[in-house]
């Protein structure tokens, strides 16, 4: 990586709107700096526009109807008069709700950058070199902008498969799923990692027959083990078929639905099938090689712990990257790298405190290292997982499937990872994730007071149990 000192730039240009790059533009000009943003799709990039909100939204949708099929176990049940009322989902209406929220997203981050003092660019940007960017605007007109210092943010979208082009009628990658106005009837997914999950886990919810296509042994493969074993066992419980070890080599368009042939010759026949098959970075025809940026073999950008490429002054966050696939890490490389350029305070991001979450009914959430890493020996470290049905709350709601685990490094006593199970999972992880940004020993988490009764409750009781007395 380029070891250039870092400085403070008159002016930073940013290809990309995305989280890494409007949160950096955010902080640069916060900072002082005279910033100008390039995008082409609109504000907030992908994860605003047609990934995590609309997505998210639309599992907020079927985490409702969710509940409200398991709502006899607390003895509520829907009524009109005298007969017994069933739920339907509005596949429209939910639809237009979630790219609704999306635009009004997309319009706030607008003009918080334009408030800021960003200037904001409609179209695209292509590197010359380190310092000139040429830019073709919405208008179509074309121009060269130049600057100290350049920061990368261009994203990823779908990978496809020839054999299995989208036409986004009956064959969809996930930025078409939105266009439905009606529930698929039976939807094959073919993907098994986190967007091929959430998505069947929502439209199972949603009232849609579900096909999993997984080429690996199980759901979620590199994920905690219990975990996907957990949503494998709810998603048998709620009729979700797992085809586990099965590759799809084409997908067909029949007259009404769809045919997905597998690489053994067996066939799945469905209404609908979604592509989820990993993603792909944006960095073609940007320029970076004219520029002295490295790419990976996978055509990511390369970049150092603080979002330095191999160009001098030449920053780079987000899925082009392929550090993590997430908005949060997207949002935390821009902020370093600005942090970086301008000579703030500045620590490398450190992926084993990364929090995420996989937003499937029941949620997972993860932080830290993991039990693989453990049992591998990369760490040496004591796991205590106490089951969500033991907890008086979850009792309460009716809540049976999930799990916290907490892992405590051996003879320290600091927490060092963690996992949780179950409803809004997503944010019971921040309490494990504050403890492992800030090496908490286990029984100062222990003692800290949590809410009788809660969920919360179960975190504090594992990290107990891990308690170890002084020799």
């Amino acid at each position: 990586m380029s070891q250039n000192e870092s400085f403070a730039p008159q002016r930073l240009l940013v290809i990309g709107g995305g989280p890494g790059g409007y949160e950096a533009a955010l902080v640069a000009a916060t900072l002082g700096a005279d910033v100008t943003l390039i995008e082409r799709q609109g504000l907030g990039g992908s994860a605003v526009l047609t990934d995590v909100v609309p997505s998210k939204t639309l599992i907020a949708s079927a985490d409702t109807m969710n509940r409200f099929s398991e709502a006899p176990a607390l003895g509520i049940r829907t009524r009109k008069g005298d007969e017994l009322v069933e739920l339907e989902v509005n596949m429209d209406k939910v639809n237009r709700r979630l790219l609704r929220l999306a635009a009004e997203q997309s319009k706030d981050i607008r003009r918080s950058l334009e408030k800021a003092g960003v200037k904001v660019v409609d179209g695209t940007g292509k590197l010359l070199s380190a310092h000139t960017v040429q830019v073709t605007d919405a208008d179509g007109l074309s121009y060269e902008l130049e600057a100290e210092a350049v920061l990368l943010a261009v994203g990823a979208h779908p990978r496809e498969i020839p054999t299995a082009a989208p036409d986004g009628e009956r064959i969809l990658n996930w930025t078409q799923l939105y266009r439905l106005e009606t529930i698929p009837e039976h939807l094959v997914v073919v993907g098994s990692g986190v967007t091929g999950a959430e998505f069947a886990s929502a439209y199972r919810g949603l009232g849609s027959r579900v096909t999993l296509v997984s080429s690996r042994d199980r759901v979620l493969p590199g994920e905690d083990e219990d975990a996907a074993q957990v949503l494998e066992d709810v998603f048998e419980r709620r009729g979700l078929q797992v085809m586990p070890r099965s590759r799809a080599e084409a997908v067909e368009r029949t007259e009404d639905g769809v045919v997905v042939t597998l690489n053994d010759g067996r066939k799945v026949a469905g209404s609908h099938c979604l592509m989820a098959v990993g993603s792909i970075p944006n960095t073609a025809d940007l320029g970076l090689e004219a520029a002295g940026v490295r790419t990976t073999e996978s055509g990511h950008i390369a970049v150092d712990g603080v979002s330095r490429t191999t160009a001098p002054n030449v920053y780079a966050a987000g899925d082009c990257t392929g550090v993590l696939p997430l908005a949060s890490v997207a949002a935390m490389q821009g902020r370093i790298a600005i942090a970086h350029l301008m000579g703030d305070s500045v620590s490398p991001l450190k992926s084993h405190r990364v929090a995420s979450n996989i937003f499937t009914s029941p949620e997972i959430a993860t932080v830290g290292v993991t039990e693989a890493e453990i049992r591998a020996g990369k760490y040496q470290a004591d796991v205590v997982m106490l089951k969500l049905g033991t907890n008086p709350r979850a009792k309460m709601m009716a809540v049976e499937d999930g799990f916290v685990k907490i892992f405590a490094r051996k003879y320290s006593g600091t927490v060092i990872g963690g996992v949780v199970v179950g409803p809004r999972a997503s944010e019971l992880i921040f309490a494990v994730s504050l403890a492992v940004h800030n090496k908490i020993h286990v029984d100062s988490f222990a003692d800290t007071f949590t809410v009788y009764p809660s969920l919360s409750g179960s975190l504090s009781e594992a990290a107990r149990r891990l308690h170890v007395m002084p020799g």
